[in-house]
Protein backbone atom coordinates (compact mmCIF):
# COMPACT_ATOMS: atom_id res chain seq x y z
CA UNK A 1 0.00 0.00 0.00
CA UNK A 2 1.08 3.36 -0.99
CA UNK A 3 0.92 5.51 2.40
CA UNK A 4 2.47 8.92 0.54
CA UNK A 5 -1.04 8.66 -1.07
CA UNK A 6 -2.73 9.26 2.30
CA UNK A 7 -1.62 12.98 1.90
CA UNK A 8 0.54 15.43 3.64
CA UNK A 9 -1.56 15.39 7.52
CA UNK A 10 -1.71 11.61 7.46
CA UNK A 11 2.11 11.66 6.96
CA UNK A 12 3.22 14.53 9.94
CA UNK A 13 0.86 12.79 11.83
CA UNK A 14 2.48 9.69 11.66
CA UNK A 15 5.60 11.22 12.69
CA UNK A 16 4.58 13.42 15.51
CA UNK A 17 5.43 11.83 19.03
CA UNK A 18 2.49 10.09 20.05
CA UNK A 19 2.05 6.71 22.24
CA UNK A 20 0.24 4.21 19.60
CA UNK A 21 -1.50 1.09 20.55
CA UNK A 22 -1.24 -2.63 19.00
CA UNK A 23 -3.73 -4.89 18.60
CA UNK A 24 -3.07 -8.69 18.59
CA UNK A 25 -5.38 -11.49 18.68
CA UNK A 26 -4.59 -14.18 21.33
CA UNK A 27 -5.00 -17.62 20.26
CA UNK A 28 -8.34 -18.07 21.55
CA UNK A 29 -9.88 -14.88 20.19
CA UNK A 30 -9.91 -11.83 22.70
CA UNK A 31 -7.15 -8.96 21.49
CA UNK A 32 -4.61 -8.17 23.47
CA UNK A 33 -3.60 -4.60 23.15
CA UNK A 34 -0.93 -2.75 24.36
CA UNK A 35 1.26 0.57 24.64
CA UNK A 36 3.78 0.81 21.58
CA UNK A 37 6.28 3.16 20.21
CA UNK A 38 5.58 2.79 16.43
CA UNK A 39 7.35 4.28 13.24
CA UNK A 40 5.92 4.29 9.52
CA UNK A 41 7.88 3.91 6.33
CA UNK A 42 5.91 5.69 4.01
CA UNK A 43 7.48 4.71 0.77
CA UNK A 44 7.31 0.75 2.17
CA UNK A 45 3.54 0.79 3.45
CA UNK A 46 5.57 -0.63 6.94
CA UNK A 47 5.09 0.28 10.37
CA UNK A 48 7.53 -0.96 12.59
CA UNK A 49 7.65 -1.66 16.31
CA UNK A 50 10.52 -2.89 18.41
CA UNK A 51 9.89 -4.84 21.75
CA UNK A 52 11.43 -7.50 23.84
CA UNK A 53 11.71 -10.80 21.97
CA UNK A 54 9.58 -11.95 25.46
CA UNK A 55 7.01 -9.77 25.34
CA UNK A 56 3.58 -10.91 24.91
CA UNK A 57 2.71 -9.02 21.73
CA UNK A 58 6.25 -10.46 20.59
CA UNK A 59 5.32 -13.98 21.16
CA UNK A 60 1.83 -13.90 19.90
CA UNK A 61 2.94 -12.57 16.67
CA UNK A 62 6.23 -15.00 16.25
CA UNK A 63 3.86 -18.16 16.51
CA UNK A 64 2.00 -16.90 13.51
CA UNK A 65 4.95 -18.22 11.86
CA UNK A 66 6.12 -16.54 7.79
CA UNK A 67 2.35 -15.71 6.98
CA UNK A 68 2.11 -13.52 9.98
CA UNK A 69 -0.16 -12.12 12.26
CA UNK A 70 -3.11 -9.98 11.73
CA UNK A 71 -2.60 -6.47 13.62
CA UNK A 72 -3.85 -2.82 13.96
CA UNK A 73 -1.09 -0.32 15.12
CA UNK A 74 -3.74 2.93 16.32
CA UNK A 75 -3.05 6.30 17.43
CA UNK A 76 -5.12 9.15 19.09
CA UNK A 77 -4.38 13.15 19.36
CA UNK A 78 -7.82 14.48 20.52
CA UNK A 79 -10.27 14.25 17.56
CA UNK A 80 -7.25 13.09 14.98
CA UNK A 81 -6.71 9.63 14.56
CA UNK A 82 -5.54 7.09 12.71
CA UNK A 83 -5.30 2.98 12.61
CA UNK A 84 -3.28 0.59 10.14
CA UNK A 85 -4.19 -2.47 9.74
CA UNK A 86 -1.77 -5.25 8.38
CA UNK A 87 0.35 -8.40 8.98
CA UNK A 88 2.83 -8.24 11.38
CA UNK A 89 5.98 -10.48 10.85
CA UNK A 90 8.39 -11.07 13.78
CA UNK A 91 12.06 -10.04 12.74
CA UNK A 92 15.07 -10.78 15.05
CA UNK A 93 17.94 -10.21 12.80
CA UNK A 94 20.53 -7.55 14.04
CA UNK A 95 20.40 -4.94 10.79
CA UNK A 96 16.62 -4.98 11.22
CA UNK A 97 16.29 -4.18 14.65
CA UNK A 98 19.39 -1.97 14.31
CA UNK A 99 17.39 0.15 11.82
CA UNK A 100 13.90 -0.31 13.41
CA UNK A 101 15.77 1.00 16.70
CA UNK A 102 17.14 4.23 14.44
CA UNK A 103 13.11 5.37 12.92
CA UNK A 104 12.24 4.76 16.62
CA UNK A 105 15.22 7.44 17.89
CA UNK A 106 14.34 9.50 15.28
CA UNK A 107 10.49 9.72 16.80
CA UNK A 108 10.55 9.24 20.11
CA UNK A 109 14.44 9.02 21.86
CA UNK A 110 16.96 6.58 21.70
CA UNK A 111 15.88 2.87 23.01
CA UNK A 112 17.25 1.68 25.94
CA UNK A 113 19.81 -1.09 25.38
CA UNK A 114 17.83 -4.41 25.30
CA UNK A 115 20.09 -7.76 23.63
CA UNK A 116 16.87 -9.71 23.64
CA UNK A 117 14.84 -6.57 21.37
CA UNK A 118 13.14 -7.55 17.75
CA UNK A 119 11.20 -5.54 15.82
CA UNK A 120 7.46 -6.42 14.82
CA UNK A 121 7.40 -5.30 10.91
CA UNK A 122 3.46 -4.31 9.90
CA UNK A 123 3.30 -4.93 6.11
CA UNK A 124 -0.03 -2.28 6.34
CA UNK A 125 -3.00 -3.15 4.08
CA UNK A 126 -5.56 -0.59 5.24
CA UNK A 127 -5.93 2.59 6.50
CA UNK A 128 -8.34 4.27 8.67
CA UNK A 129 -8.81 7.49 10.33
CA UNK A 130 -9.50 11.90 10.47
CA UNK A 131 -6.14 13.13 10.11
Amino acid sequence: MDLAEQGDGFAAFWQERHLCTLATARPDGPPHLVPVGATVDLATGTARVITSGSSQKARLIGASGASGALVALCQVDGRRWSTLEGRAVLRAEPERVADAERRYAARYKPPRPNPARVVLEITVTRVLGNV
